[in-house]
């Protein structure tokens, strides 16, 4: 998912759109660069007392391929609802918002002084102060329950310790030597979409200064414990937190050693905010995943997130509860068969606020913790960065028809505010596809749950060409939320219809629907799709089932290769075409190339040498001579997960074969395609392919 002008005010007020739309006001769809250049808002932060909110807002240069970010507060007792007012200078670029315990300050990271560090404004407007000036880019923090310290994390060599000179140092020689080789002699070796330089994401502690002080020295923590803190590549500062005493932390960590590629058992640990004594592990009984660390008001109890089954990493997150007295845990709601992805507690104590996907959307859950009875507070949509303050709530949401807002509401769901504008308020000539949900019956009988979507022009009694989205994951969702990258509305918006199954495999239908796939990645979930394309027809005459186009990325790029040899007769009806991104084309060849190899050799059943018949089951690239359809393959250079030799195999059979079929690559993207002129391209490119096959 991380600058000031002369003095001059900065309470500049944010002109919200109307909140009204007129359908005569509609004259097109949604089109790519829309969606590459819309505003976009997030990380709401509230005040102690509840009264002041403030978030981010990252507004898109497209002509200078680049995005910028400001913070904006909103002051939640205004009788007459103000539109937010700007609270960082214009020309900073800004991220990480949180408020000092008394409500007075807002903290926050820039890149204002070249390097990435801790930036302190009042919280009704004024200058920044810079607080800390380390030579190496602060990543996150987390601020004392006093206030008088903030822990960090930075990129930093292990042997270096807490002198972060030292880190930089070693950089600076690196650069200057003639010598470009690396010697690795385990792995990670790459990840994501970088290569592994021997840094690892360290967290240090430094007091705050105050006057016109800088903080430029800091102490490692956790020396002990050798580990990502965050984790790469996606972990942030939520993932180690601040005792109520101040006197230590408790962090997440998974150790970085020879096993860490296929282990997904990280444990929380105990450490010390001074550095002193020994990590204490406090989950070491569970061999999978322990994360999202809550202290209760008291400290005497932790809150977290657990896994129960080594290396599969997308096992149910369970809420749990530890005494810290007496080492002893339980869960919280163990009848409850969803996976939380986040936890925050109420001021009282009595209650959890939870998020969990759900049977296509992303509610907001209240669990009592005491009983663990679970009750829907917010849903519709995909609810994400709750945050709690007396009887105030702040979160985002997001659906079908907008991008993330800003709301906020009470701790009983009963009242709900609106703080930032919806895609349709930012876009008001824009007309978004209407969505309906539908079931079916797939495999072994389950119930099956989709999504189609109108075109944006829709006319009662047409028929439409179709886009048929496969999600990626594969345990993942194509629900009602907004996605800057697969987003059924940009299809909708040039005309087509779209479908979309939550096959067997997909998160949010409980844990045994979403193990399904595991071993099964060709079977149950083909038979999913196809009996869902069948069932969207029979239900919505508007689809036009003998003019569609199959579409899939990542595990939905695996699929669209699967189903180039699987799913092609005219009896078992025939695309028009098939657009793979960063697909898996040699099932085999993955468990070796990949970096996180407890993803592959979870899905398989073992490795590639003990299991190498069960990789080969589902192997699309046994199949090619079976392909027929013409194919658009897409793949970025910095693809570590999926690496690009899996699309230019695909792209090679096709060509090979004589079948009809482009390659579009990114030599600077990796598993996403993030820069928004590439995200122009990359939606030109397969619109232009669907044209090129469906018509318009």
């Amino acid at each position: 998912m991380r600058f000031c002008h002369a003095v001059m005010p900065l309470l500049i007020a944010l002109a919200l759109p109307a909140t009204s739309l007129s359908a005569q006001a509609a004259t097109r769809g949604l089109q790519p660069q829309d969606l590459a250049t819309l505003d976009r808002f997030s990380s709401p932060v509230l005040s102690p007392d509840g009264r002041l909110v403030v978030f981010a807002k990252s507004v898109t240069d497209f002509d200078a391929n680049k995005a910028s970010s400001s913070l904006w507060v909103e002051n939640l007792l205004t009788r007459d609802a103000a539109p937010p007012v700007r609270l960082t200078p214009v020309g900073w670029n800004v991220n990480s918002p949180a408020f000092s315990p008394d409500g007075r300050t807002v903290y926050f990271l820039s890149g204002k002084s070249g390097t990435s560090q801790l930036y302190a404004i009042p919280s009704q407007g004024g200058k920044p102060v810079q607080l800390t000036d380390f030579p190496l880019d602060v990543g996150g923090y987390q601020l004392s329950p006093d206030g008088s310290k903030v822990a960090f994390n930075v990129e930093a060599f292990v042997d270096c310790g807490s002198d972060l000179a030292c880190t930089k140092a070693k950089l600076d020689a690196r650069a200057a030597s003639p010598e470009t080789g690396v010697v690795y002699d385990r792995m990670f070796v790459r990840h994501w979409d970088a290569w592994n330089d021997g840094r690892l994401n360290r967290v240090f502690v430094t007091a705050l200064p105050t006057g016109k002080a800088v903080a430029s020295t800091a102490t490692a923590i956790a020396t002990d414990v050798i580990g990502d803190v965050p984790s790469r590549p996606f972990g942030d500062s939520s993932e180690y937190t601040w005792a109520p005493d101040g006197r230590s932390l408790v962090m997440s960590v998974r150790k970085s050693d020879r096993t860490e590629p296929w282990s997904t058992n990280f444990d929380l640990y105990q450490v010390s905010a001074d550095g002193s004594g020994a990590a204490k592990n406090l989950t070491a009984a569970n061999l999978a995943w322990d994360t999202g660390p809550v202290f209760s008001q008291g400290g005497d109890r932790l809150y977290y997130r657990a896994m129960k089954r080594p290396g599969f990493e997308a096992d149910r997150f369970g809420v749990m509860v530890l005494d810290l007295a007496t080492g002893e845990s339980r869960e919280i709601a163990p009848g409850w068969d969803r996976s939380a992805d986040s936890i925050a507690l109420s001021a009282d104590g009595a209650t959890l606020y939870v998020t969990a996907q759900q049977v296509g959307q992303h509610p907001l859950f209240a669990i009592d913790v005491d009983s663990g009875a679970v009750t829907e507070l917010v849903g519709d949509g995909s609810i994400g960065s709750v945050q709690v303050a007396g009887d105030t709530l702040a979160f985002t949401r997001n659906s079908l028809t907008s991008g993330n807002q800003v709301f906020t509401g009470s701790t009983d769901g009963g009242f709900e505010r609106a703080i930032t504008p919806s895609a349709g308020e930012m876009l008001p000539e824009v007309a978004f596809g209407e969505f309906e949900q539908f079931n079916f019956k797939g495999w072994n009988n389950d119930t099956v749950h989709g999504y189609v979507l109108k075109p944006w022009n829709y006319e009662e009694g047409r028929q439409y060409p179709v886009a048929f989205l496969i999600h990626g994951g594969p345990q993942g969702s194509f629900g009602n939320g907004w996605s800057t990258r697969w987003n059924p509305q940009t299809y909708a918006g040039q005309g087509y219809a779209v479908v979309m199954i939550d096959f067997h495999g997909s998160t949010g239908y409980g844990q045994a629907f979403t193990d399904a796939i595991s071993q099964h990645w060709g079977d149950r979930p083909l038979e999913d799709l196809q009996k869902g394309w069948k069932a969207a027809q029979e239900k919505y005459a508007f689809l036009d089932g003998g003019n569609a186009c199959a579409l899939g990325a990542s595990y939905g790029g695996y699929m669209v290769n699967w189903i180039a040899g699987n799913w092609h007769t005219p009896a078992s009806g025939a695309w028009k075409c098939l657009v793979n991104h960063d697909g898996v084309f040699d099932t085999r060849m993955m468990g070796f190339v990949t970096e996180e190899l407890w993803f592959t050799e979870w899905e398989n059943g073992g490795s590639p040498w003990d299991k190498g018949a069960d990789y080969e089951t589902f192997n699309p690239s046994r199949h090619v001579a079976d392909w027929r359809v013409p194919m658009l393959v897409v793949h970025g250079e910095m693809d570590f997960r999926i690496p690009v030799s899996q699309g230019l195999g695909a792209f090679t059979a096709l060509q090979r074969r004589g079948i009809e079929s482009k390659f579009l690559y990114f030599p600077d993207e990796n598993h996403w395609v993030l820069k928004p002129h590439n995200s122009v391209q990359w939606h030109d490119t397969v619109n232009g392919w669907l044209q090129q096959h469906l018509g318009q």
